[in-house]
């Protein structure tokens, strides 16, 4: 089983412990002596676990965060009733990762919310940041702490939270963090729906209403040799003929910069969904090419 901390300090100790012991066992080994961390919320799935299968090709010394940040939470929404696995986690975690992260939010934040954030800009105000203000700003700051306890050389993310990926990727790149970002592309259920821990909040009619998202993004993708517009129209009709789907936003966006891509637009791109299902909302994203 994994060493499970929950203080900063028994984590840096553990670190430094672990990196010495895998160079000394393996001194020419180039991933041996490298941390690679897996930050979470927990309520872990086939998803993580494939971020922390990534993350073990990756390094010699797997890290996996477990911890429900309250800073990109927002009134409102499911802090208090996010799921909270500790037990099962660990035990998934078996074989996989070498020491599991789980602080309190006093440890993370002892003087109450941070007053230093690390802020998003206006890519953080876009899509996800538009329908939830601030959560963009609360996960960088999570995460740029996340970096500096564990200094890790490699940080593994799954594409699922597109926006998330290039904020942090963002973040790496403008502070110039001495860390390498992984990316691990979306893990789904056999019908397509994206693997998310919200999946368990659905009820048996609303998981059968929830694989329309991948189902609209298909259809987009299909559509994209009509150009970004006809992509868009594809996919929307698909989730306006199920009633039980209510979008939030549907947009296709410029891989580099994450902003809306023009109509007239060409070459690899990604399209964006978020909707409510029942009370549950949800996202997922495709990359498509416009020719």
């Amino acid at each position: 089983m994994p060493h499970v901390v929950t203080t900063i300090a028994e984590l840096r100790a553990l670190i430094a412990s672990a990196r010495r012991e895998a160079l000394l066992a393996d001194p020419a080994g180039d991933p041996a002596g490298l941390v690679a961390l897996v930050p979470t919320m927990g309520a872990l799935h086939d998803g993580h676990l494939r971020l922390v299968s990534q993350a073990r090709e990756l390094a010699g010394v797997v890290v996996v965060s477990i911890f429900v940040n309250p800073l990109q939470f927002g009134p409102g929404e499911d802090l208090d009733r996010y799921p909270r696995t500790l037990d099962a986690d660990v035990a998934a975690l078996e074989g996989l990762a070498d020491i599991v992260f789980a602080p309190s939010a006093a440890e993370m934040y002892p003087q109450g919310e941070s007053s230093t954030r690390v802020t998003a800009g206006e890519v953080g105000s876009l899509f996800e940041g538009a329908s939830r203000p601030g959560h963009f700003d609360g996960m960088l700051t999570v995460v740029a702490k996340l970096f500096g306890i564990v200094q890790p050389d490699v940080a593994v993310f799954g594409q699922k939270d597109a926006q998330q990926v290039h904020l942090v990727g963002r973040m790496i790149d403008d502070l110039n963090l001495p860390l390498s970002l992984a990316v691990v592309d979306t893990v789904r259920e056999d019908d397509g729906l994206a693997l998310s821990s919200r999946n368990q909040y659905l009820s048996a009619d609303d998981r059968v209403a929830a694989v329309t998202l991948s189902r609209a993004l298909a259809a987009g993708a299909q559509a994209a040799d009509g150009g970004v517009e006809a992509a868009l129209a594809a996919a929307r009709t698909r989730i306006e003929a199920d009633p039980a789907v209510k979008l939030d936003y549907l947009v296709i966006v410029d891989q580099p910069s994450f902003r809306e891509a023009a109509p007239g637009q060409h070459g690899p791109a990604l399209m964006l969904v978020a909707a409510r299902v029942g009370t549950t909302r949800l996202i997922d994203n495709r990359r498509i090419t416009i020719p």
